[in-house]
């Protein structure tokens, strides 16, 4: 039985870190819990610390201060700054994956690679480091069309076009105004599907994969799913009429393949996030 008593870091400032602090709290095994830099939501659980979830030396600074057991990172940018290698470098526990591993979610454009080495289904997509190239793809394929900030964007990286002057103007938004800073210096364009969209979750060590649970985020800022992307504007979990026997149908093909494919040398463990269209 487990009795060890821990000290938690958990970073973020999110409504994410909010559900997780309120977790945490709950764990008999818990005996301080610190959020970097945490908001008003998390001081009810534990001690905010004016600490940037993406200062990775102040965070390490502060855990051996505190005698950290475990740091529990909410958002990706932290895990894409490479927080985790820097956890074990400093022997210290980390909820999450290395910067290499978190390129999956760091990157798009390298996702799509690992998606057509593994095999796994993915819409057809392209690469642009160049404004004119990325225009005269759009008029290639026309309207609708899908287009996305490469890099991390918060879950506001994506402009789904259903004109191609929408789409226009998000490319220009994105490299040539800098709307989405370093994450939109290149873009992928895809093409536009239509269906349900759901999110699968796996726990994952080297090449094995668990599937945990699934939810339907729901990311437009207007009813009936209109208007431009957010962060998320809520969830639901499990979404509705996605049967269990159905979401492991849905992850095996995936989770195995995307593991088995991993070729950066990378140690794959961590909680796999998948989006499929059902």
């Amino acid at each position: 039985m487990w009795e060890k008593k821990m000290r938690v870091l958990l970073v973020g400032s999110g409504g994410r870190e909010h559900a997780l602090a309120a977790t945490l709290a709950r764990s008999p095994h818990l005996t301080a819990l610190f959020i970097a830099p945490g908001n008003p939501g998390t001081a009810e659980h534990g001690v905010n610390v004016a600490i940037g979830a993406e200062d990775v030396p102040a965070l390490i600074t502060f855990a051996k201060e505190q005698a950290i057991d475990l740091i529990v990172p909410g958002p990706e940018a932290p895990l894409v700054a490479g927080l985790a290698d820097a956890c074990a470098q400093a022997h210290i526990a980390c909820a999450g994956p290395t910067q290499a591993a978190a390129r999956l979610e760091g990157s798009k454009s390298f996702t799509k690679e690992i998606c057509y080495a593994a095999g796994i289904p993915t819409a057809r997509g392209e690469r642009f480091t160049n404004v004119e190239d990325a225009i005269t793809y759009l008029h290639e394929c026309g309207a609708p069309i899908v287009v996305k900030a490469d890099g991390l964007a918060a879950g506001k990286g994506v402009v789904v076009a259903q004109t191609l002057a929408e789409a226009e103007d998000a490319v220009r938004d994105m490299m040539t105004q800098g709307s989405m800073g370093d994450a939109g210096k290149s873009v992928v364009i895809e093409d536009c599907l239509v269906g349900e969209e759901v999110s699968l979750f796996a726990f994952c060590s080297g090449e094995s994969a668990v599937l945990i649970g699934a939810a339907q985020d729901h990311k437009r800022i207007g009813d009936g799913d209109t208007g431009p992307n957010t962060g998320g504007m809520g969830a639901v979990s499990p979404p509705v009429g996605l049967t269990a026997p159905h979401r492991k149908r849905r992850s095996i093909p995936w989770c195995a393949p995307c593991c088995v494919k991993w070729r950066t040398g990378a140690h794959l463990l961590e909680a796999l996030f998948l989006q499929a269209l059902c």
